[in-house]
């Protein structure tokens, strides 16, 4: 009889854009596999690409004790029904409601991965309150996965678990990268002239690159205000911003909103599913990200052999080394951040000699099969202990 093993994210975006492909993969190793989220719109494409059954839990990613303790009572019920040998949850708010269900159910094997720790970002109260949650999602699992080794020593730091909990996978990542996708000779020239038309591309313009949800915590205020002052001095640069304002979570300051709308340097791209045409058109990477755990989008822009200039955060100090793989500046430093941009654009032979390192690593170490077969072979590992 196959184990049955149910992989929770709180939204099904996270599904869709985390862990593409690994549902599958796991269903087609052997495993009886179950996806829960909240329903989105992603829903649809989760489901054609995973060929996995789904369940929806309306689990929010804000504070919302009575909607949590309804979705709580419907995990406990689905477990009790379905009995899996495996729980094994994502994101902040699956982690905490996930765990506590399979806990309280029984279910042997408990694994939440770490991916992003937001009490980081946050003082006072809502620290505190955000550790707490942090613990007890901890407490309820048996095994912690954080997805990088940086994160790994902030969670001990924080003494949020046992360090015999701890584990970081391979060489980090939750689902490594799809080099076939993630590759320059894979892209399709008529979808590339086509994107390149929309945006009203000029290849004698110096793009800059960012991809991520438009918010505070991304470090996009401190961007859009370098890049003003860049732009004063090479009328040239372009900011290209990959991704959707957000007005619930973490909106951006209004003046940020009001450049972003209009200064004509600064082109805004809602979310899309063409990222690697962005990134293949882009001269230079620069992602100001305040918290990570292991972020996808760098092993996307290295796979693409796009020079980055990164904040020096846990995440991304695990992909980058300073003056090695790329450039790093400290989080929300805004003349650092000027300064390794200069740089970059002074020395674009620097920059792609550093991209052709990190390439080779990303190639080596996170191609996305081998993140999926490590983990495979820990869920094998815990169900042989198990019985």
């Amino acid at each position: 009889m196959k184990p049955t093993l149910i992989r929770i994210t709180t939204v099904p975006m996270a599904l869709k854009y985390l862990l593409p492909g690994q549902m599958h993969y796991m269903q087609s190793h052997g495993m009886e596999v179950l996806m829960i989220s909240a329903d989105g719109k992603e829903l649809a494409d989760v489901l054609a690409q995973e060929q996995c059954p789904h369940r929806i839990v309306p689990m929010t990613r804000q504070i919302t004790p009575l909607q949590d303790l309804k979705c709580l009572w419907q995990l406990i019920r689905l477990f009790k029904k379905v009995k899996p040998s495996i729980v094994h949850t994502h994101t902040p708010k699956a982690g905490l409601l996930g765990m506590l269900a399979a806990k309280i159910t029984g279910v042997p094997i408990r694994i939440h991965t770490v991916a992003g720790l937001p009490l980081l970002v946050e003082k006072g109260f809502k620290f505190q309150l955000l550790k707490w949650v942090e613990k007890i999602t901890y407490a309820a699992a048996n095994k912690v996965w954080p997805n990088s080794n940086s994160l790994l020593q902030i969670i001990k730091a924080q003494a949020l678990t046992a360090d015999k909990k701890l584990q970081v996978i391979g060489k980090g990542s939750s689902n490594g990268i799809d080099t076939a996708r993630f590759n320059k000779t894979a892209l399709n020239h008529e979808t590339m002239d086509r994107i390149k038309a929309s945006m009203q591309y000029n290849p004698s313009y110096t793009y800059l690159l960012c991809i991520g949800r438009l918010v505070t915590d991304k470090g996009i205020p401190e961007l859009v205000e370098v890049f003003s002052q860049l732009q004063s001095r090479l009328p040239n640069i372009r900011l290209l911003l990959v991704g959707s304002f957000e007005e619930t979570l973490d909106p951006l300051p209004l003046d940020t909103i009001n450049q972003i709308n209009n200064n004509p340097g600064i082109v805004h791209i809602g979310w899309t599913d063409k990222v690697e045409y962005y990134l293949q058109m882009a001269q230079y990477f620069v992602f100001p990200s305040h918290r990570e755990g292991f972020p996808n989008v760098l092993l996307q822009a290295a796979a693409m052999e796009l020079p980055i200039t990164c904040s020096d955060i846990e995440g991304n100090s695990d992909i980058v080394q300073n003056q090695v793989t790329g450039l790093l500046f400290e989080k929300g430093n805004s003349q650092q951040l000027l300064q390794q941009l200069e740089f970059a654009l002074a020395n674009p032979n620097r920059m792609t000699e550093m991209a052709a390192q990190l390439y080779q690593i990303v190639q080596s170490d996170y191609q996305r099969e081998n993140i999926w077969k490590n983990i495979l072979k820990e869920y094998q590992t815990l169900l042989n202990l198990k019985h």
